[in-house]
């Protein structure tokens, strides 16, 4: 069968940016060999497409460098400024206990420990076995990466963070803390510096 000229080099376009859309996606859920925990590359299928990192459209009167939440959504942005931001799926806290308003970045850590606040160990008796701290690793529900949220000075005991529950991402399901997939954490966290503005809208 025969192509004519223009319809060649039409469809050379189109069909490499396909190509490169997917290419660049998968990228960005590739194997992490150098971690210290090595993370295995993320199928693209295992994502809802409204989940992945992706660059995007985005107006707000925020700075360049101000982490955007949006509860509802799900959805998270780092904003770069000129009217993009890279957009990440989330997971927020359960009814009655996200966080809402103003925070900012009080500190960093790579693969964490973790120590239940003492709210959840009151609420839930599985948390006191944990009373004395969780070292970081695979099992350990902040995964690869957490950004402390401060106000004032203070500890606000919630965190941005990777999760070892990626099935998550997309849902209300945590106690406060906001999830990230361990590969979109790793991305955020080498853009975020400490001190950097975080806003969480609630509705």
């Amino acid at each position: 069968m025969s192509i004519s000229r223009r319809g060649f080099l039409a469809g050379i376009p189109l069909l490499l940016a396909g190509c490169a859309s997917t290419i660049n996606e998968q990228t960005n859920y590739a194997a992490l060999p150098n971690e210290q925990f090595p993370l295995k590359t993320v199928s693209l299928d295992k994502i809802n497409p409204e989940l992945r990192r992706t660059e995007v459209a985005y107006t707000t009167p925020y700075a360049a460098g101000t982490v955007v939440v949006d509860t509802p959504a799900r959805r998270a942005y780092y904003v770069l400024g000129n009217g993009r931001a890279i957009r990440y799926g989330v997971g927020v806290g359960r009814e009655g206990l996200a966080l809402a308003g103003n925070a900012y970045v009080g500190r960093k850590a790579e693969w964490p420990t973790w120590t239940p606040t003492a709210n959840m160990q009151r609420r839930e008796a599985r948390y006191r076995k944990l009373a004395g701290g969780m070292p970081g690793g695979p099992n350990n529900p902040l995964g690869a990466r957490a950004m402390y949220l401060y106000r004032s000075g203070n500890d606000t005991h919630f965190r941005i963070h990777g999760t070892n529950q990626p099935e998550s991402i997309g849902h209300a399901m945590s106690s406060g803390c906001i999830r990230m997939m361990n590969h979109d954490v790793i991305d955020l966290y080498s853009r975020v510096g400490v001190g950097a503005k975080v806003v969480v809208i609630q509705a």
